[in-house]
């Protein structure tokens, strides 16, 4: 279990290389929801997510002999992104492995910091393939298995309990579990009484599978949320979450994508569903705790194109 104290360590090492986003009260969604609140932004962040702050902090702990063989990761997207702009920064090479699925605007990005992309058939196989460039002497930056990269994506969470007005409920999105459990540990040191909320959607529940299951389990994953999309949470995250989060909630794509379309309306944000997915947990929340809640939603990222919603929107007819 990563501390506070590793959080606050991880904050040291990447200041400078990553920004402190807004943390601001959302007039639109506290008439949207009936409740007050405030959201963490980001979307904002360098690379357009949070995923560089603990891409960043991993490639700053490299060793001399690591830099030089390069790294490999695998991403459903902002990760992908985050790897290959900092170790173009950092002068490292990056390898890249994501799913067809993967939106081409992260696959291009990714390209562009000069990255070597590999595209496989699934998020499964994407994972798969990780054996074989380790074996070739490349460094993992894991996405979420890594205590490094979770006390550095707990720095959300630390920056969210210096800047935000009080609290009572916190809700962010959860893929292989890496941002809720550093948030977690970051917001349960500072912010003892607040409730801790994860959010996936329905064709990746790779956190709530494992909860239900006592550890972690291979899921099947069907989600248009690639992003989210991790099939099987870790031991690291999996012990994180059980202990330090209230409940994991699940919502539908549609509902991922209605969300996505209400941050843009009401919030003003362009943001991509692994957030929006926020919106109609965050319904269910206030269901269960009062309509008193302050809630506080980590608006995780921001990298989608207004063609990739338009597509989700008509699948879904949600216009």
């Amino acid at each position: 279990m990563i501390t506070v104290a590793d959080v606050e360590a991880a904050a040291e090492r990447i200041a400078g290389h990553v920004i402190k986003t807004p943390t601001v009260a959302s007039p639109g969604l506290s008439v949207l929801l009936g409740a007050r609140v405030t959201a963490k932004l980001e979307l904002l962040q360098r690379t357009g997510s949070f995923k560089v702050r603990g891409a960043t902090a991993k490639l700053l702990g490299l060793g001399a002999r690591e830099r030089a063989a390069g790294v490999v990761a695998v991403s459903g997207g902002n990760h992908g992104i985050a790897v290959a702009v900092m170790a173009g920064a950092l002068g490292i090479e990056a390898t890249v492995v994501m799913p067809r699925s993967a939106p081409s605007r992260a696959v291009g990005i990714a390209e562009t910091a000069g990255a070597h992309v590999v595209l496989a058939d699934s998020m499964d196989g994407a994972f798969a393939l990780l054996e074989e460039f380790t074996a070739k002497g490349l460094t993992l930056v894991h996405p979420f298995d890594d205590p490094v990269v979770i006390a550095a994506q707990g720095t959300v969470g630390l920056e969210l309990a210096e800047d935000a007005d009080e609290l009572t409920d916190v809700l962010v999105s959860i893929g292989g579990g890496g941002l809720i459990s550093g948030v977690a540990a970051a917001l349960r040191a500072r912010r003892p009484g607040v409730r801790i909320w994860g959010v996936e959607t329905e064709g990746a529940r790779a956190m709530s599978q494992a909860l239900a299951a006592g550890g972690p389990v291979p899921v099947e994953l069907s989600s248009v949320v690639s992003t989210l999309s991790a099939p099987t949470a870790s031991q690291l995250t999996y012990e994180h979450v059980s202990a330090l989060v209230t409940d994991v909630l699940t919502v539908s794509d549609a509902e991922a994508v209605r969300g996505t379309l209400d941050l843009a309306e009401h919030a003003k944000v362009w943001a991509e569903p692994a957030a929006g997915c926020l919106l109609p947990a965050a319904r269910r929340v206030l269901e269960r705790v009062g309509q008193d809640a302050r809630l506080g939603l980590v608006v995780c990222g921001g990298n989608v194109t207004p063609a990739d919603v338009d597509t989700w929107a008509q699948k879904f007819n949600l216009r």
